[in-house]
């Protein structure tokens, strides 16, 4: 690794700071040009994105030609100072991130980034704090990052104004405060056990950490894991998130999808990390708590989507689904698992994010019969009423006759990814966790299934089914019933962003193959971390800066 590469592992994190800061030295008056320069630096982030994906896979960005690569800030040694560690769940969860930030911006750009003031600038602050949460190694600077995304989603929340994104930014806005208080909690207990804030060094430690002082550690790392659930939204910890998105505006609920991901990617992290089987006594802890809440998740996820008459909420409960699935298929700590794992989290928040952005093309051009129905269902508490809903029967784009047909397939194709059915990559992604779970060594059927197992089992057909009548009803309601229906109107550029997450969703079905190979890699990387601790704490400060520590 050449000295300018080494610096390509800190752009994703360096780049929509620049650009943030850039955009709040800019007066509202220079709207479009920052859309411009937004749009730009996004798109640049992807292509970055997925260079580091192929350049640390292949090992070209790694230490001695491993899969992870290490970024000292202020040249200090990796137990001491500010550490980046870049491996392939990282860059993974940075092109995810990617991806989904540039289809919501372009989705944006009709109307939504003018709704509200420093949109763009808390757009990239948000961008920032994402990566920089997939990037860092240590737990100091994952609370840092984790604080700025929170800090510009809050913002985001709000955008457009409304009493219902009021309210339902209120509870968000709690719920997060007590859950970064947990966090800060938990962090310092096991830093005064290990003693180190750095995730390598602390996976070495933990499996020296005396008995008397174990228990300790282990009540740090509960706190700190309820501070990781809440924002995975287990249960029942997650009754913020469906009122919350569903207040979103769209293209905030889009980039929202990811959100929870982060605290999936967490406790993914740091749980095969720092209690795999080389964590001595504390091996395997939370193993129970991350399988029964995430099979207590998975079903309230689907009882939600099987009762939600309004669209955006039924997306907020497919989210719940998507995380209840990731948490219990986790807890089994098996390569195979993870692997599919994976696979699921990148194929659900594509299309839950195509979903947010297509549940406001549907609902145009409403009839009259279909504008009482929503306001009934308002009476009853079922829709929100905020202000700017007025503003989205607004014209926007042209009344194109293929329209409907567009937003009909892409309805359909995101049931069909949501509920797990074929033909597409959310069948391979579910129908790979029950073949990891039934059959985990690759030698056939298992002789003993656990009742955990068929649990889990159930609960995956039953959340494919919810979702299944969920869409069909709602998809019958919205293309069906309505007799005469007005063609909506529909902008090019908001239907791009919907057809590029539901494409990729198509590409990962037609190359699975390579897919899938990627993921594994990846999960055999994250069951045997002795590459990624070594190489972190192995890196070597650069003698020739003055300042160094020697």
């Amino acid at each position: 690794m050449t000295g300018w590469q080494q610096h390509l592992l800190i752009a994703p994190i360096v780049l929509p700071l620049v650009t943030a800061a850039v955009m709040l030295l800019l007066g509202e008056r220079w709207i479009n040009f920052k859309i411009r320069v937004n749009i730009l630096s996004t798109a640049t982030l992807v292509v970055l994105a997925a260079y580091l994906l192929m350049a640390i896979d292949n090992g070209t960005l790694g230490e001695q030609g491993t899969a992870v690569g290490v970024y000292l800030l202020s040249n200090w040694p990796a137990n001491l100072g500010i550490v980046l560690a870049v491996d392939r769940l990282s860059t993974l969860m940075v092109l995810v991130t990617s991806i989904l930030s540039l289809c919501e911006l372009l989705y944006s750009t009709v109307r939504w980034n003018k709704a509200g003031a420093h949109f763009n600038a808390l757009f990239q602050f948000q961008i920032m704090g994402l990566n920089g949460a997939f990037l860092t190694g240590d737990l100091f600077n994952l609370f840092v990052f984790f604080e700025i995304l929170l800090a510009a989603s809050y913002g985001l929340l709000l955008h457009g104004s409304g009493n219902v994104r009021i309210r339902a930014g209120l509870h968000y806005v709690a719920i997060n405060l007590a859950a970064s208080s947990l966090f800060l909690i938990g962090v310092s207990l096991m830093y005064s056990v290990t003693g180190t804030l750095n995730m390598a060094d602390m996976a070495r430690t933990i499996a020296t950490v005396q008995t008397s002082d174990r228990m300790l550690l282990e009540a740090g790392a509960a706190i700190l894991g309820v501070a990781f659930l809440v924002k995975a939204a287990m249960w029942p910890l997650n009754f913020w998130l469906p009122t919350a998105y569903a207040a979103a505006s769209p293209p905030v609920a889009t980039l929202f999808s990811v959100m929870s991901k982060v605290g999936i990617y967490a406790v993914l992290r740091l749980w095969l990390l720092l209690f795999g089987p080389e964590a001595g006594a504390s091996a395997g802890f939370g193993h129970e708590l991350l399988l029964y809440g995430g099979l207590a998740t998975l079903f309230f996820g689907s009882i939600g989507v099987l009762s939600s008459q309004d669209l955006g909420r039924m997306a907020g409960f497919s989210v719940l689904i998507s995380s209840g699935t990731l948490l219990s298929a986790i807890s089994f700590s098996q390569v195979s698992m993870t692997a599919a794992v994976l696979l699921y989290l990148v194929v659900s928040t594509f299309a839950s994010g195509a979903f947010f952005m297509l549940i406001e093309l549907v609902e145009r051009g409403r009839t009259t019969t279909a504008a009482i129905l929503a306001l009934s269902m308002e009476t009853f508490g079922i829709r929100h009423d905020d202000d700017e809903m007025n503003t989205e029967a607004q014209v926007v784009g042209v009344a194109v006759p293929a329209a409907m047909a567009f937003l009909g397939l892409s309805f359909f194709a995101c049931a069909l990814l949501l509920a797990g059915l074929p033909p597409l990559s959310g069948f391979i992604a579910k129908f790979s966790i029950i073949s990891a779970m039934l059959n985990p060594e690759g030698l056939g059927i298992a002789t003993v299934i656990e009742p955990a197992q068929w649990l889990l089992l159930g609960l995956l057909f039953l959340a494919g089914l919810t979702v299944l009548l969920g869409m069909s009803r709602n998809g019958i309601r919205i293309f069906w019933a309505p007799q005469g229906r007005a063609v909506p109107y529909l902008s090019s550029i908001e239907a791009l962003p919907v057809a590029i997450l539901l494409g990729l969703c198509i590409a990962l079905t037609i190359w699975s193959g390579p897919v899938m190979s990627f993921m594994e890699r990846t999960a055999k990387a994250l069951h045997t971390p002795s590459e990624y601790i070594d190489t972190v704490l192995q890196k070597q400060i650069v003698p020739s800066i003055k300042g160094s520590l020697p």
